[in-house]
């Protein structure tokens, strides 16, 4: 069996190829390639990269399998507020919640914020249609029956004003959803090729306004990504390669090609997950369970945290992307504007600033030769001797160090008065403390001591700044994966097939009688069912099958929930006590108290269910021995670091060390696509899993 991982970033699209079988037939090896992204057509890199990657590993792209994808066309049309023109039909008396949301400032004593969902709206007012209905708590009795002839009457403006996608919200649905079924049936048969969707179908949950804008988003991303998906699968099936694709969601697992064009709100943070399940398994590799993963590719910089090896999932009240509450479960990690491409420019105040604008892959930092003018955070490395002209991306791109000693010239050195190195030096700095700040905000801010954590550093750019990051934030030490600048495109090949179901349902837990428990299990168990049969349909067979059910819970009267574990089997009166105990946990764990004797009540319950699609197999370095071994030394060439002195720096290849070497800084390990700074003070030692592990030396 052959498979690819491909993530596409914002400048490089990575691609991983793993094979299986004996030598003989070219099986049983992993290989790496990276192509510049094409923005305007994610596609063309895809088929690109896939094309060329095969051809390397000498596989016919026919042998291809199965194909996982990491994927910012989602995140891009919300970025880019460059989604379908939406429809929406809602229960009479309630068009505007859309708009009002949760009266909520997004700053309290600010006069000058932006409310994304009133400035940009997901879906316009004129487009918001109310339908004469209602559904009532707590048991979902019908109090007025919808009126089909409105229904119809809507679906007829929308199909007149050329309307690509068409939601249907009406409130209490979660509770009862035979009058949103109804209207999308009538809808359907008004404007057939529409995109239609309920709010019950892609997030079945309590809280009006987040189930709406939820839906909005959906619809919003729905036709471009849908169209991109299956425009991808037609073009790899033109190219010759009829594989299975999976798509990286934002939980951190894939789905099937139809499940993200059905509810492609769950991959808007597809690209950037398949980062942190990448830098969970590299280290898996080296048995480091506490890890902060940073991400830096060419345009952002992804953080997150790691703690006893498990991914965190975000609380669903900070689930948001663009600044639109979003209800589907994401892997907790910051994103900022920091790469490889992150421009340096003196502000309007005279400030020096890095970020968060990028060059992008076109016209790409100063130093591509593409026209780009303005220096960025890979002309300051240039610059300052830390990339190699000849070196870069393995020699596949050649780069011109005299445009990056320009652009810093006209840009920085003039206006700030600095010279050469110090402008380099300085954007250096300004991007480490930026993303040293947003470490800190998902670490130390939220209860987690870095001095009881590795960082893994990925991305392109990710070993260039990791020593710098972990210095600063005290973590002990830096994990380097064998392929950094691919770990992305990594983790879509070491994640499971994963499914989230979920039911709002109102009942508090420690008062709950058996009746409402006898309810509490038959809801979970029919979303068991609704798990099971998602993945049966897939080919997972039984025993292949992982089921977590989960209850969200709080305490009677807080205004949000957190995830509690409920007990293997039956949810019983005796029971019930584990998952309550789970609850005040995770209470602790996140707002370091827990009141275990307040009332919990069970708000939502969700099933997740997986299944492994074959885990990523690394081969392990051939053992060696000894320090600064001589057969991996390339030459040496001048390199100033962080603290402003300059030193011959012998250049290490990366491939032609093993396991149980170290090398001592000063030094540069070179890649095909990344370059790890071992800076003066600190040393690397090669790891049998391939990993690069980075340490301070101790004082003597």
């Amino acid at each position: 069996m052959a498979r690819i991982g491909v993530d596409v970033g914002g400048t490089f699209t990575d691609l991983i190829l793993e094979t299986d079988g004996d030598a003989s037939d070219g099986g049983g090896r992993v290989f790496v390639h990276k192509v510049p992204s094409t923005p305007e057509d994610q596609s063309r890199g895809v088929i690109q990269g896939v094309l060329e990657i095969c051809a390397e590993a000498g596989v016919a792209p026919g042998a291809i399998e199965q194909i996982v994808h990491g994927t910012t066309i989602a995140t891009n049309t919300v970025i880019e507020y460059s989604g379908a023109e939406v429809g929406m039909l809602t229960t009479r008396g309630f068009r505007d919640i859309l708009h009002m949301a949760r009266h909520k400032r997004p700053h309290n004593f600010s006069v000058q914020f932006d409310v994304p969902w009133q400035s940009r709206p997901l879906v316009k007012r004129r487009n918001r249609v109310p339908i004469t209905e209602r559904i009532l708590p707590p048991g979902g009795s019908v109090e007025t029956a919808l009126d089909e002839d409105e229904v119809r009457a809507a679906a007829e403006l929308f199909k007149a004003r050329g309307v690509d996608a068409i939601i249907v919200c009406f409130l209490f649905a979660f509770l009862n959803d035979a009058h949103e079924q109804r209207a999308k049936e009538i809808v359907r048969e008004v404007i057939p090729d529409a995109y239609v969707s309920c709010s019950s179908e892609v997030v079945d949950v309590i809280r009006e306004y987040e189930r709406f804008s939820t839906a909005a988003m959906n619809a919003f991303i729905g036709p471009r990504t849908t169209f991109y998906l299956n425009n991808l699968a037609t073009a790899l099936k033109e190219n010759g390669v009829d594989a299975q694709i999976r798509v990286m969601q934002s939980n951190g697992g894939v789905t099937t090609l139809t499940g993200a064009a059905e509810r492609p709100v769950t991959i808007l943070m597809s690209g950037p997950a398949g980062g942190v399940i990448g830098g969970q398994w590299a280290g898996d590799m080296s048995g480091v369970r506490n890890l902060i993963t940073v991400d830096i590719g060419g345009t952002s910089a992804d953080i997150s945290v790691v703690p006893g090896g498990e991914v965190r999932i975000m609380n669903p009240r900070d689930t948001q992307v663009g600044g639109y509450p979003i209800l589907a479960p994401m892997i907790d990690l910051a994103t900022i504007g920091a790469g490889g491409g992150s421009i340096a420019y003196v502000d309007e105040g005279g400030a020096f600033r890095v970020g968060p604008r990028s060059a992008g892959a076109d016209p790409g930092p100063a130093c591509y030769g593409r026209g780009g003018t303005e220096p960025t955070v890979t002309d300051a490395q240039v610059v300052l001797g830390r990339l190699d002209p000849e070196q870069f991306l393995g020699g596949g791109l050649e780069i011109d160090p005299a445009r990056s000693r320009k652009a810093l010239e006209d840009n920085l050195c003039g206006p700030l008065g600095m010279s050469l190195e110090e402008a380099a030096l300085g954007v250096i700095r300004v991007i480490n403390s930026n993303m040293s700040l947003a470490i800190r905000a998902n670490s130390v801010a939220k209860g987690v001591d870095p001095r009881d954590y590795a960082l893994v550093a990925f991305g392109g750019a990710g070993p260039l700044h990791g020593v710098a990051l972990a210095h600063s934030v005290f973590a002990r030490e830096v994990i380097v994966p064998p392929a950094p600048g691919i770990n992305a495109a990594t983790g879509l090949l070491a994640t499971d097939m994963r499914y989230e179901f979920t039911r709002s349902v109102l009942c508090v837990l420690t008062q709950a009688s058996q009746d409402e428990i006898d309810g509490l299990n038959a809801e979970t168990d029919a979303l068991v069912q609704r798990a099971r049969d998602a993945l049966r349909a897939d080919g997972v067979a039984p025993e292949h099958q992982r089921v977590v059910r989960v209850a969200e819970c709080r305490y009677q009267g807080q205004g949000f929930e957190l995830r509690g574990t409920m007990p293997d089997g039956p949810l019983t009166l005796d029971n019930r006590a584990e998952l309550l105990a789970s609850f005040h946990e995770r209470h602790r764990q996140d707002y370091g108290h827990a009141f275990e004797d307040q009332e919990v009540e069970v708000i939502t319950l969700r099933v997740v269910a997986s299944a492994g699609i074959g885990a990523l197999s690394w081969p392990d370095s051939e053992a060696g021995s000894g320090r600064n071994p001589e057969d991996a030394l390339l030459y040496r060439r001048a390199t100033t670091f962080d603290d402003g002195r300059s030193y011959e720096t012998p250049r290490f290849d990366r491939s032609a060390l093993k396991a149980g070497q170290h090398i001592d800084g000063p030094a540069i390990v070179i890649q095909t696509d990344s370059t790890t700074i071992v800076p003066p003070g600190y040393e690397a030692t090669v790891a049998q899993s391939g990993n690069l592990h980075v340490r301070e030396v101790a004082a003597s």
